[in-house]
């Protein structure tokens, strides 16, 4: 089968791999869409996302749709349209038994973080447990089921953040995980979503989506104090203090985008002067489901999607997702 393969530091080629063949509980898939997503990205350009080192040729991908190919139960028949949870999850541990999303020794998509590395989903076929697989309603079309996971992770951020209904909310950072957490804000019933960015290019595919403002960092002055929830997703330490400041008293931030690992400057005096509650959030548990509804309902969150490639464009493709203005969601199309 053909696949998208990361060898190392800018070195992202398509080879032929051996097709798996599923076993007892697991289903083929072929797959049809495959999303960019910001670690894929760290793995090109860097060699590696954060401290997870590209070590052997790794195929990037957690961002998928497509089409089952043989379950050997019989349970789903070839053709069935489906998207992935991208999770294995690890050992139980006390105290979080209802989230598993954040047991240890758990496994993702087209990760580097465990040995062997987990390989994703931009193949022309994958094998997952079945439980992963995740059947789509007839009226959802494959591209825009590849927004399943992204959107998953800004509804669970919502979670985190005990929900916007009737909240003023604003989204640090327009690129595509701000701007589907800015759209599932609306979707939850916030009064008022306004979104921030550095770039002329994210605001405006922000206001396309309906948000009620935008705020260009370094050009205009976001609200001090103002903010019920405020749901940060660039991870820039500038952007984690000026989320701070935008909060009301006893208000909610919740860090959506994930930092470095290394220690960085941030001014926490609101934090204690105003009781601020500030909340970390990692990938999601069961949003998924949510999320599959939500693009059944809201046809307009394909908008995120700002360019389509085939398959052998994968390297202009990420050099596409990485231009922020440019680009919003970018999508590979595998081989269908």
């Amino acid at each position: 089968m053909k696949a998208i393969v990361i060898r190392s530091k800018l070195d992202l080629v398509e080879t032929e791999l051996p097709t798996p063949e599923p076993q007892a509980g697991q289903v083929r898939l072929r797959m049809a869409y495959g999303g960019i997503c910001g670690s894929d990205l760290h793995y090109y350009h860097e060699g590696a996302n954060g401290a997870y080192v590209v070590r052997e040729p790794l195929v990037p991908g957690h961002e998928l749709s497509g089409t089952v190919d043989l379950d050997p139960s019989g349970e789903l028949a070839p053709g069935t349209p489906v998207t992935i949870h991208p999770a294995t999850f690890g050992t139980p541990e006390p105290g979080i038994e209802d989230r598993p999303h954040l047991w240890p020794n758990g496994a993702y998509f087209g990760s580097a973080s465990t040995w062997p590395h987990t390989q994703g989903g931009l193949s022309e076929f994958v094998v997952v447990s079945n439980h992963m697989v995740r059947p789509l309603p007839a009226s959802l079309p494959l591209r825009r089921a590849a927004l399943a996971e992204p959107l998953a992770v800004a509804l669970h951020a919502i979670a985190i953040a005990d929900g916007v209904k009737d909240k003023r909310v604003l989204v640090s950072g327009s690129g595509a995980i701000g701007l589907l957490t800015a759209s599932a804000a609306l979707s939850a019933g916030a009064v008022e979503v306004v979104t921030t960015d550095v770039l002329p290019g994210p605001l405006q595919r922000a206001r396309d989506l309906g948000v009620h403002g935008t705020v260009q960092v370094g050009v205009d002055e976001i609200p001090a104090g103002y903010f019920d929830v405020v749901l940060e997703c660039t991870a820039v330490p500038a952007a984690i203090s000026a989320a701070l400041t935008a909060t009301r008293r006893a208000g909610t931030v919740v860090l959506v985008g994930i930092p470095a690992d290394e220690p960085r400057g941030v001014n926490l005096a609101p934090l204690v002067s105003r009781e601020l509650q500030l909340r970390g959030t990692l990938r999601f548990n069961n949003e998924i489901d949510q999320a599959i509804q939500l693009l059944v309902t809201n046809p307009a969150l394909e908008q995120v999607v700002t360019h389509e490639y085939p398959a052998d464009q994968a390297v202009e493709a990420f050099s596409t997702a990485a231009d922020s203005n440019l680009s919003g969601k970018v999508l590979l199309a595998l081989w269908t």
